[in-house]
């Protein structure tokens, strides 16, 4: 682990939350809060925070880390792009519609976790890019 590592980890720890709290806090948010049988109520959710940022530094980490051990030499756009897209059906979309399958989530709203985060996450892919070129 080397200084450029650290400030990856800690630059997307940082992105990753601010993304995480508009898309979900802020637009999803009024969905998430309209079903109590599936997401904790805002007070009680609360009292998780710690596993959110938690769950948050793990993803700066595995990001860092996984792009690190892929990085081919390429021109870092086009090796970023691959890695948020690969990212993306990884972890997004594959989650997302596993969750629907799982959990009682509307359709709509699923369509709208996969159609915001799956831009989020190519930016991340490219910024990740950057900070590792």
């Amino acid at each position: 682990m080397n200084k450029q590592f650290i400030v990856s980890v800690i630059v997307l720890f940082v992105w990753t939350m601010l993304l995480g709290f508009i898309i979900h806090g802020m637009i999803l948010g009024p969905e998430y809060a309209a079903l109590p049988g599936v997401f904790r109520p805002e007070a009680e959710a609360q009292n998780y925070f710690g596993y959110v940022i938690a769950g948050h530094v793990s993803m700066a980490i595995g990001l860092t880390w996984v792009y690190r051990m892929g990085c081919q030499g390429k021109p870092w756009v086009q090796q970023g792009l691959k890695f948020g897209i690969a990212v993306v059906l990884l972890m997004t979309t594959s989650i997302y519609l596993i969750y629907y399958a799982v959990q009682q989530m509307p359709a709509e709203l699923v369509t709208k976790q996969v159609m915001l985060d799956t831009p989020a996450v190519i930016l991340t892919g490219l910024i990740t890019a950057f900070l590792n070129k």
